[in-house]
């Protein structure tokens, strides 16, 4: 393991993160703080609680997870572009270094900056909402596998994107209405019978409702099935990405 090219890659990405603190971190917390001003305390105020659990407490762990899905995917394809866009990655394939140890660099990178983000935006969510995280180590955990799954995810956007719009299609297109559908602001038990079962064919529920579970200890799948989920959108991606390199698409051309 080529340490030295690891850190000099994470260190280099995050040196970057800090140079644009007002887009990496002011943007998505300011953003996430209007939707717990208009959705947490003017209209949860006047909603009933659910599955025992205020309104505006309910929605802190969507909010977070929201957050953490487009950044994780925007950190990871913008890392990964840029060198591919101004010539500069192949400045890294001739150096000694392996391709499981760029991924490390540029998605621990991603991930560090997701895993930041998001402990950030739940501190800010006390300064609106009164919660209790009942599991703390399982939410960490969440958080973590979260943020590296769609920091690999957003990794493979970079290298399949060619151009700057198609860096925002995948996340505003897809992730953000999947996380809106996803029980971010509702349990899906309240959706009739036909659309919970149409729900469920949306990846974005298992993590939502995971994430929750470590905080009220209520869900609505179950945790087991949600870390599984998680665990195997997260291989999926290794996959994907051990092709991208040994078939050299989207890099040598």
């Amino acid at each position: 393991m080529n340490v030295y090219a690891v850190k000099a890659i994470y260190f280099f990405e995050m040196t970057r993160f800090l140079r644009t603190i007002f887009q990496s971190i002011a943007a998505p917390v300011i953003a996430t703080s209007l939707y717990f001003i208009v959705f947490g305390s003017a209209i949860g105020s006047r909603m009933a609680s659910i599955d025992g659990v205020s309104y505006a407490a309910f929605i802190v762990p969507g909010l977070v997870m929201l957050s953490i899905l487009t950044e994780s995917i925007s950190n990871a394809s913008f890392g990964i572009y840029m060198p591919k866009y101004s010539g500069t990655i192949y400045e890294v394939f001739s150096a000694p270094i392996s391709v499981l140890e760029i991924v490390l660099g540029y998605v621990g990178a991603a991930a560090s900056k997701s895993i930041l983000l998001g402990l950030i935006i739940l501190g800010t969510a006390r300064l609106f909402v009164d919660y209790t995280i009942l599991h703390p180590l399982w939410m960490l955990t969440f958080l973590v596998l979260t943020s590296v799954a769609f920091s690999l995810f957003g990794f493979i956007i970079g290298i399949w994107a060619d151009g700057f719009e198609k860096l925002q299609i995948v996340p505003t297109m897809v992730v953000t209405p999947l996380t809106f559908l996803g029980g971010s602001f509702y349990s899906i038990s309240m959706l009739p019978p036909v659309w919970q079962k149409i729900t469920l064919f949306n990846p974005v529920v298992y993590l939502v409702s995971g994430f929750r579970w470590s905080f009220f200890g209520v869900s609505d799948v179950g945790v087991g099935l949600s870390l599984a989920m998680t665990l195997s959108f997260m291989v999926v991606c290794f996959v994907i990405i051990g092709v991208i390199f040994k078939t050299g698409y989207r890099i040598k051309s």
